[in-house]
């Protein structure tokens, strides 16, 4: 690596940190990227490509400092024919540019795994793109409408301080018509949002908030545009282009909270985009899609299984706890079936497949109906209000029409448009934009990333909450492990270290790291035989070890007779049965604490775990002696116990981590993966949860329902601001200096009010 570095003149990379970067990998199986010298799988990963250039984008979970950026944005110092590449760290990318002369898709890959940044490609890149959230559109809108707001403005500025008296002749219609130009952009193209939203809800036979808000601008800029035309006036434009430009900001401040994140995945996501495969004596990598009936494949360490397929060779253990939820890896006999999802741990295997990628095990978790329905589709309380609102502005414009009909006509026409102008709803949806923008953002300090704003209207409703178990309330690659039996001497506890380190089994593995001491000194072992699934046999100084299950120890021993339920590890020495080694999860910190917080609350607690009833126990000190506890739960299962609560009337909360957990947290009201790591796993879900947070899950849902009295209240500040505007506007002397300063002063009051409302909520709630 620093030879890399050295000589492309990039040794500054080692003064941005003190650990700068990730170690470079430096090799890798020659032909591990082969299957990127394919056409049509090169054809669905580029995202542009005109023989002289090609445009890439690759997920680069590693990134995680300046240093990383710096050796990242430098490639085509270290090879010329990158011409650019550009990092986005939020969402852990890079965007590269490359000419295909001179440097092969392939070659880039190599490039990138070479100094440490291996792409993380998967099956799901080739099938759909990635599509930006970033809507350039959006800020050109807020741009032009800010433009022509601040211009409208200060243009009014000698109206109102001369009282529509500027002696200076011309003036006056020179500022008028220069403010109705300005206006035209801000009304065609900054506001067609309003009016597309508007239109579509009619159509629908739905009021939607945007309906009297589009009826707002049409007439205040209508009025506007007759005054100024005819000579009567000089309009509210200031006051019209102000509703929309503040309208835009607020939208885009509540959608910026939660752009970065995937919340919508399914399996293809998780399979790898290439394989190794042999044929007529000759590893090969290709493309998985390509993989077909009776293909012989490679799987090595930590590399997922990506259709169903037999052993043929090697010692299979397979993870299976992205599908399942077991803990526990599952050891393969030769002639036995893996199903796609496994991840081998341990050496290199060879399968035959049974089935193409496509009919795999682990394609039935998407059959469900449930991943095609659309969630939180329910229009938000808000919406009720925007038509009450609306019917009773058409009330007070309806009953001013019938008064100056009867008194004075000439007052008609401004009498009625000012109440149509003044009367704008658009507070109300200030107050709820900015109430859940700030709120999402409050949520994302706190490491719980919401989807959008109606999933925190329904986490709010939550009456029932079910738990998975591994991996949301336990810790991951975490275990608590203890002793029980004859006392092991420190000579005896050196033989079973050294007999547990010869095995890749993972319960070998976390014996061998719990007896490690300061001083741990690697011993001879002799006869060593590991009996697959079963236990290890060896001789330590003369000691004959046997470690196993109960059923291995059996075997020596007769007379020997357990009933084991759990993940234990028996022990025998010489033929004598010294005890066991109890392995069981290690709960995240908090989770008893927030199990009494939520019953406190009133809430209904249920466990669906893939995994054996092993923590049966220690679930029920947790959540108590009568918790509802479902073990060797299927996904499918899962799925149904949600949808049986849903039919009860219940709204749900499912909180899981693996791809088991999918179809629940699709069926559930609001279903948040936890995870470990958010930049980089989630199953679709509706919110992503950091794993070290998931004791806070009760001061989240308090905090959830703070937002509707929040939003209540700034309704209540604007209703105010409307009834002080109304008095002026049902007289028709509602000045245009007064509508400027009165509509510019609720919005930036409420959104004031809402700010703070929603940070001292959070403070309150210990967020």
């Amino acid at each position: 690596m620093y030879l890399l570095l050295n000589e492309n003149d990039l040794c500054v990379y080692y003064d941005f940190d003190k650990n700068p970067g990730i170690k470079a990998k430096g090799r890798f199986v020659s032909e591990r990227f082969a299957y990127l010298e394919d056409e049509a799988t090169i054809k669905k990963l580029v995202q542009f490509s005109n023989g002289s250039q090609t445009n890439v984008t690759f997920s680069l979970p590693q990134m995680h400092c300046s240093s990383c950026i710096f050796l990242l944005e430098n490639l085509h110092r270290i090879n010329p024919g990158v011409i650019k590449s550009q990092t986005n760290f939020q969402r852990k990318e890079v965007f590269i540019i490359f000419d295909p002369h001179q440097i092969s898709l392939r070659k880039v890959v190599e490039l990138l795994a070479f100094i440490g940044y291996e792409p993380n490609i998967s099956l799901k890149d080739t099938v759909s793109k990635r599509t930006s959230t970033f809507n350039r559109q959006r800020i050109y809108k807020i741009g032009v409408a800010g433009f022509c707001f601040a211009n409208i403005m200060m243009l009014s500025f000698p109206e109102y301080f001369s009282s529509g008296n500027i002696e200076q002749n011309g003036l006056k219609e020179t500022f008028t018509w220069l403010n109705l130009g300005l206006s035209l952009p801000v009304l065609f193209y900054s506001a067609s949002g309003f009016f597309v939203s508007a239109w579509k809800g009619l159509r629908q036979q739905f009021l939607n908030i945007d309906a009297p808000i589009a009826l707002a601008i049409v007439v205040t800029y209508a009025r506007s545009y007759y005054e100024i035309i005819t000579g009567t006036g000089a309009g509210y434009l200031d006051s019209g282009t102000g509703i929309v430009f503040f309208m835009l900001i607020g939208r885009w401040f509540q959608d910026k909270t939660y752009d970065s994140f995937s919340f919508d995945r399914d399996y293809l996501s998780y399979f790898p985009l290439g394989v190794s495969i042999i044929k007529d004596g000759i590893e090969k990598n290709i493309p998985v899609t390509q993989l077909q009936k009776g293909n012989r494949i490679i799987i090595r360490n930590e590399e997922m299984i990506p259709a169903d397929a037999i052993l043929l060779s090697g010692n299979a253990n397979v993870d299976y706890s992205f599908v399942s939820g077991e803990n526990t890896p599952v050891q393969k006999q030769p002639g036995q079936l893996i199903y796609a999802g496994g991840k081998q741990i341990g050496s290199v295997i060879e399968l035959e497949v049974a089935g193409e990628a496509s009919q795999s095990y682990i394609t039935q978790l998407w059959n469900n109906d449930v991943f095609h329905n659309k969630k939180n589709g329910e229009k938000s309380f808000i919406h009720p209000w925007s038509r009450y609102f609306t019917l009773a502005l058409f009330a007070v414009a309806a009953t001013t029409l019938v008064f100056w009909l009867i008194n004075d006509t000439s007052k008609i026409l401004p009498a009625v448009s000012s109440v149509l102008i003044v009367a704008c709803p658009c507070s109300l949806l200030l107050s709820a934009t900015f109430t859940y923008g700030n709120m999402l953002r409050l949520f994302g300090k706190n490491k719980l990333y919401l989807k959008n704003a109606s999933v925190m209207e329904s986490l709010a409703k939550i009456d029932t909450i079910v738990f998975d178990k591994t991996g949301t309330i336990t810790q991951n690659q975490t275990s608590l492990v203890s002793y029980e039996g004859t006392p092991l001497t420190d000579k005896e506890l050196v033989a079973v270290r050294n007999v547990a380190r010869q095995s890749s089994h993972p319960l070998s593995k976390i014996i061998a790291v719990w007896l490690q001491t300061g001083d741990d000194k690697i011993i001879p072992v002799d006869q060593f035989n590991e009996y697959t699934g079963k236990g290890l046999q060896a001789i330590v100084n003369g000691i004959d070890v046997k470690m196993g299950s109960a059923s291995f120890m059996h075997q020596f021993n007769p007379g020997f007779a357990s009933y084991d339920t759990g993940s234990h590890v028996h022990v025998m020495m010489n033929n004598v049965h010294m005890g066991r080694f109890n392995v069981s999860n290690q709960y995240r910190p908090g989770v008893e604490q927030l199990v009494d917080e939520l019953k406190n609350k009133g809430l209904v607690l249920s466990v669906l775990s893939g995994d054996n009833d092993a923590e049966r126990d220690n679930l029920k000190k947790i959540f108590g002696a009568a918790a509802d506890l479902n073990f060797n739960q299927t996904p499918q299962q899962k799925l149904d116990f949600i949808e049986a609560l849903q039919k009860d009337k219940k709204n749900v909360l499912m909180l899981g981590d693996g791809l088991n957990d999918a179809g629940a947290l699709m069926q559930s009201n609001v279903g948040i993966a936890v995870s470990d790591n958010t930049a980089q796993f989630s199953p679709a879900c509706d919110a992503i949860l950091a794993g070290e947070n998931v004791q806070l899950l009760e001061k989240f849902i308090a905090f959830a329902k703070s937002g509707k009295t929040i939003v209540t209240a700034s309704f209540i500040l604007s209703i105010l601001y409307n009834i002080a505007g109304l008095s002026f506007a049902v007289q028709g002397i509602l000045s245009p200096m007064v509508a400027a300063i009165l509509m510019p002063a609720s919005s930036i009051s409420i959104v004031l009010l809402v700010t703070a409302l929603s940070s001292i909520s959070a403070r309150a709630k210990g967020l």
